[in-house]
Formats: structure tokens, sequence, C-alpha cells
């Protein structure tokens, strides 16, 4: 019982490899570690500090020494000495103190006498292990750090152009584009009414798309764009009715038309004309925006096919109907954009119909199509690209005048776009060349100054469409020869592109013309009933195996025949004469045609009456041929019934 209550009897503990169990557990006091730490750091910093002014005291001491030769030096070597000796006094009463206290937990590091400088800056970085580095040697991190700053200060450097990738959408300008979110879909769209679905993770270097659709029929698509949550798109043709299709093409809804004989087109359900320019609302993934000919902008809901919204009618200074060729919505979704034909561009608030609440009637020249309208990611700039060929960058607080203006980029599509760089700091767009006048370019523009920092030849025609995605750091660009470029940075950029350049091409199929139909007959007997086929493949290659299946067809013979094969039209004299005959394509349905075809031959070399008559036979006189009488012009009553 005693041994049960004092513990195990240490004999037996040794014997049974137990000596542990009699040792009390090591207890750790925390707030004595934090407390030892502390001043373990009020240490070091102390000794940094005085390494500091022991520094500034030796470089005062060699100034004096050099600008007052007739001071003795062992004033300074005094004051140096009595510096450490105190230095020593204070260090060795920290020590004694210290000793004096029960410590718990790790063992503080005992107090040194005084360093040098040297050892003193040593002590503030982590302790290096192995040789010195090389004089001149620069850090990982400090190159980082360079070519970080070295891009800040050159923007050039941030535009992913190093490689491009070209897919054929088909032969006719690419007037929209599309990337989701996550940019892992595009979608293109063309005058050539066709809608095509690229996906970069399932393409292989082949870069064809995985789907082709016609969503609008003969209608041009004028605009394509991901929802914000990116399951839907919104598409925008030359017709009157934007449709909504989701991430597979498959249709969610239609716009109504409007009444194309009301006149006033609030009181219409829809559109009553041709769409020019349509988005999505940025942070309500249900609302889209549509912009008309019928001179009005609408904001519609996803959920409600039968009626519009929210109507917007922009007006020119004269109170007219103003017709919008773009539109678009503030970063945060408050304001609507428009630009219009008159030149203008007006601005409302999203939930305020009537009034506009910023507007320039002069930003563009009147009667041209101001193609597009973009605001940056602050949201306080608005660029325009206008049908008069410039790029205006505005301040909506201030819209009478533009901050900066670049002219001389030709447009002729009346849906080139512009688009800023991730960074905000760039802006993009493209130009419009005529056919074999040169290659189309995409520009870049410093914002501040809308200076032109870079610019890329493209192709051989117009540059319709960019867009530059945020997550994907990649720069998409629509031509007028039907192409869709895609630039990108091995390192710079993510994923996208760089998914499918690296994948190899996918071996064609051998044809499948071996293969025969598979009738299934379930209710069959068993002696009729075919065996189940597993699978096409795996026939293929069973029937490439069978020499019957896979034996290739004996050309036909020529000639008389060989290896017990009958030629084609046999070897007997009939048969021979039989295909001379089959050949004589001579027309003999007019006999005197038939008989003078011999004339000449019989008088240049008569044989068997001719001879004899030769010096009484008088010279053969032949009727001339007359042509037979037009009877064209004859009326229908005169004309020879046959």
């Amino acid at each position: 019982d005693a041994e049960m209550r004092g513990g195990p009897d240490p004999e037996m503990a040794a014997t049974m490899g137990f000596s542990g169990f009699g040792k009390k557990a090591r207890t750790f006091d925390l707030e004595a570690m934090f407390e030892q730490t502390r001043r373990t750091a009020v240490e070091r910093s102390r000794k940094v500090l005085e390494a500091r002014e022991r520094e500034e005291e030796e470089r005062a001491e060699k100034d004096l020494r050099s600008s007052c030769t007739s001071s003795s030096p062992s004033a300074s070597d005094a004051r140096g000495t009595g510096t450490a000796s105190t230095q020593r006094g204070k260090v060795w009463s920290e020590s004694e103190n210290s000793s004096d206290e029960e410590l718990t937990g790790p063992s503080k590091q005992s107090p040194t006498s005084v360093h040098d400088p040297a050892e003193d800056t040593d002590d503030e970085d982590d302790d290096f292990i192995g040789p010195p580095l090389p004089p001149g040697f620069k850090d990982s991190d400090d190159d980082y750090d360079d070519d970080a700053e070295e891009e800040d200060n050159n923007p050039v450097k941030k535009i992913p152009d190093s490689h491009e990738i070209t897919l054929q959408h088909g032969t006719k300008a690419v007037s929209a584009l599309g990337l989701d979110p996550s940019g892992a879909r595009l979608i293109t769209g063309g005058y050539d009414y066709d809608v095509k679905f690229w996906d970069f993770a399932g393409m292989d270097a082949s870069l064809q798309a995985f789907r082709s659709l016609q969503p609008c029929e003969c209608h041009q698509i004028r605009s394509l764009q991901y929802s914000s949550t990116g399951d839907v798109i919104l598409v925008v043709s030359g017709n009157s009715q934007a449709k909504v299709l989701d991430r597979d093409g498959f249709p969610v809804m239609e716009c109504i038309k409007g009444d194309q004989y009301i006149v006033d087109m609030t009181n219409t359900k829809g559109h009553t004309a041709m769409l020019n320019s349509g988005c999505w609302h940025p942070k309500i993934k249900e609302e889209f925006l549509t912009c008309s000919n019928d001179g009005t902008v609408r904001t519609w809901d996803i959920n409600n096919e039968k009626k519009h919204k929210t109507v917007f009618k922009p007006r020119s200074s004269q109170g007219k109907r103003a017709i919008p060729t773009s539109c678009t919505y503030s970063r945060d979704g408050k304001l609507i954009a428009a630009g219009c034909q008159d030149g203008s561009i007006q601005i409302w608030d999203r939930n305020m119909t009537v009034h506009t609440k910023f507007h320039c009637r002069q930003a563009h020249a009147p009667g041209t199509d101001t193609s597009c309208l973009t605001f940056s990611y602050d949201g306080i700039v608005l660029a325009s690209r206008g049908g008069d060929n410039t790029l205006k960058l505005w301040d909506i607080r201030q819209l009478k005048k533009p901050l900066n203006s670049a002219e001389r980029l030709p447009s002729f599509f009346p849906m080139t776009d512009c688009c800023f760089s991730p960074d905000d700091k760039i802006l993009v767009t493209g130009t419009s060349v005529k056919r074999g006048d040169g290659s189309g370019k995409l520009c870049f523009f410093y914002r501040e100054t809308l200076q032109k920092l870079y610019e890329i030849e493209v192709t051989d025609a117009s540059v319709v469409r960019c867009l530059w995605h945020p997550k994907l750091n990649q720069i998409m660009v629509g031509t007028g020869n039907g192409l869709a470029k895609v630039y990108y940075d091995p390192v710079k950029s993510q994923r996208g592109a760089k998914l499918c350049v690296v994948k190899t091409k996918r071996k064609e199929r051998p044809a499948e013309t071996l293969t025969q139909d598979y009738i299934i007959t379930p209710h069959a007997l068993p002696m009729f009933r075919e065996p189940r086929q597993r699978s096409t493949r795996k026939q293929l290659e069973k029937d490439r195996l069978d020499p019957v299946k896979s034996h290739k067809p004996e050309p036909p013979v020529a000639g008389p025949g060989r290896g017990g094969r009958v030629g084609t039209h046999g070897g007997t004299l009939s048969s021979y004469i039989v295909k001379n005959i089959a050949l004589d394509k001579t027309d003999d349905s007019n006999p005197r045609e038939a008989i003078l075809r011999h004339a000449k031959e019989a008088e240049e070399n008569p044989y068997w009456i001719s001879p004899a008559y030769a010096k009484t036979q008088p010279k053969a006189v032949f009727a001339e041929v007359e042509p037979e009488d037009d009877e064209t012009d004859k009326p229908e009553w005169k004309k020879r019934k046959i």
C-alpha cells in the first residue's frame, strides 16, 4: 500500500526502465520568460545606440584632429576610455542584478563587454552562415525591387506583348469580344453573324473553337459581354431585340420589340430600331443596358422580358431626339453614360431618368458615331473614342472641357473601342486602315498626358476591338479580317493563352468506315443476337487485325486480264469490235454530210471509179449550205411548228 501511495519502487523502476517516473515535470513561468525576453531586447537596443554614439564621437574626434593640429590626442583617448569603462560598469551591474533573480525557461545570453560597431550592426541582422559574400553581389530581393522600380518608371515594360496567338474567327470583321470574369472563356462575334466560344483550358495548340452559333440569324453582332458573375452573356446585334444566352450558348431570354407606330418612346415596351451597344450592370447581375437608333437608352431585368425597366431619352441642344451610339455604366453602377450622334456625351443618375446629371454638348464632331465610352477603374475619368478620329479623356465632375486629347487615330467601324490597363495608368485603342494601305495598330497612351507610349502592328487590317483583362493580364484584339489575337507574357500573364499553347495537337482519329452499324435487338434469340460493341476504338483496332476486313480492294484489270481475272472488255475479237463500235462517236443522222465527209479524200486519192472517167468527168459542183432562217424576229404565229 505504501508503494502504491508513494509511487513505484526505485529499484523496480530502474529494472523496468521507468526511472523517469520519480522526477517532477519542469514548469515554465510565461511571465518570467516574457520579462526575460524584454530585458534582452532592451539591452540589445541600448548596445546599438551606444555603439552609434561611439561612432559619432570617434568621427567628431577625427574631424577635430584634422582641424586642430595643436590639440593633444590624449583628451580624446581619455574620453574614449572613460566611455568604455562606464559601459563595462553598466553591463556588469546589469549582469549582477540579473544573476540574483531565479530564472526559469530558456537561459539568458551572458552579457559581453563592449563590441565594435561592426559587431553591433551584425547583431541587428540575422546571423549569416558560410563565407562572406563577394563584393558587388546583389540579393535576389534587391534585384526584384530594382525591377519593380524600373517597371514603375517605364510603363512600357508592363505591357504583355512578348508572345501572341491567333484565333481564326472567320473571314469578316470581328466586331465583338467578351471574356468572363475568371478569364476561362472567350467569345467572339463578327459581321458574319457567328458567335464562337473559345475555352482556353480545353483548347490545344490547334486553337479551335468548341462551339459556333448564329443567335440572331442574319444580323451582325454589335456587342458581347459576360455578366459580373460570368453565368450569362448579353448579345447585342443589328436587330431591335437584345438576347441573353447562358455560358453554353443556349437562349435564356429575348427582349421584347416595341411598337414602332407610337411616337413617344416612353410608352413602348422595347426598342423599335436597330441596337447600337449594350452592357451589364457591374454590381447587379440581373440588370443590363441597351441603346438604339430609336433615340432611347433602356435598362432591362433578366427576369422580365416583357417590358423594359427604365427609359432614358438623350436630347440635343435644341431639345430634339439624339441617337445614342454607345452606352455604359460607371464602375459603381450609379451613373449611366451615353455618347450620341450629335457629338454630345450625356450622363444620368441611374435612378433619375428625366434630367442629365452631367453633359457635354460638343465632346466630338457632330454627325460622327462616338463608338465607345469607358470609365477608369477609379471611377473619376471617362474615356471616349470618337468617330472624328480622336481619343479624349474627361473628368466627369468638369465635363465642359477634356483633360487631354489624342488625334489622328482613324476609325472606320461604329464599335471601335478603348480600354484602361489594370493599373489604370495606360489607355489602349485601335486604329483602322483601308485595304492595302498599311497595318492596323494597337496604340498605348499614358493616361495623365495621353502621350503615345507604344504601338503594336497587329495585322494588315483594321483593329476593331481591344480588351485588357485584369486577372489574366492579357490583351485580346479583334481585327477587320476575321482574326482574334491574344497578346501575353509568360512571366507577367496568368493562365489564359498560356494554358493552350503548351498542349500538343490531338491526333486525328482513323477513318471509321470499317465499323458497321450496330443493330440493337434486345428480344432476339441468343443465336441471332450480335455481340455488343464495347467501343468504336477497340472495334477499329480489331477490324484492322482482321485480314478480310482490312483487305485493300484490287484495282481494275487493264488489258486482256491476268491472274485468273478477265479484263474489263474481255479478250475475244467480238469484244474488241464492240469496244471500237462504242468508241465511234460519228453522227450519221445527216446522210449528205456523211457522204461529203469523204469528198476531199476521194478527190486527192481516186481509186475505184474516178480514174476511168478522169478525162470525161465534169467538175462536181455541190450546192452551198443555206443557213437556216432566223425565226427569232418572227411573230409567234409565223414560226414553224415542230
